[in-house]
């Protein structure tokens, strides 16, 4: 949403609207905005392709694995006249495919220090079925919104848990022996 608040200009959209940006729960749908853009995250996913080994930090600690998560979650659009609302998610979509891979200076904005310097995340379009859009809409108890699917992924959470190293070995020892 930092993005989408940083990249916005009022003279991008013909009636000059002041947009808010705001991450939504579920609450947040009963009580929406006038005239804005949220975000809903609806699934977590773990990403079975970015599983990793145990790792070593700068300082030669050795961590347990990192969790590789796919975030999926919806941009929804709030105003008054569809036309608007067409404009508004549009000017988004676009925002999102011009900044696809978000850089830690841009993640860490919130909250400075989560990501590390080399880590990003790529935000990907996502799909959803007609089914699945009006099952997530129909579980709010809101009434439909023109929305965009994405993903961000991967996301990696670190490990508190730090790997204790055993003694180094000295000496193998191999055996053999005999079946009967």
């Amino acid at each position: 949403m930092a993005l989408l608040r940083q990249s916005y200009r009022p003279d991008l959209i013909e009636e000059r609207l002041n947009l808010r940006f705001e991450v939504y729960g579920t609450e947040d749908f009963k009580n929406h905005m006038t005239a804005g853009v949220s975000l809903f995250l609806y699934r977590v996913y773990l990403n079975t392709n970015q599983r990793a080994p145990v790792r070593k930090t700068g300082d030669d600690v050795a961590k347990r694995p990192l969790l590789p998560l796919d975030l999926h979650f919806f941009l929804t659009v709030w105003a008054q006249q569809a036309s608007l609302q067409h404009t508004i998610l549009g000017w988004a979509m676009r925002t999102l495919e011009d900044h696809s891979v978000m850089p830690a200076s841009l993640l860490n904005g919130a909250r400075p220090g989560v990501f590390h310097d080399d880590e990003t995340v790529e935000i990907v379009a996502g799909q959803l079925t007609n089914e699945e859009l009006m099952r997530i809409w129909d579980d709010l108890g809101a009434e439909y919104r023109l929305s965009g699917p994405y993903i961000a992924r991967v996301v990696r959470i670190e490990s508190l848990i730090e790997v204790s190293a055993g003694a180094p070995v000295r000496r193998r020892e191999f055996g053999y022996g005999v079946v009967e």
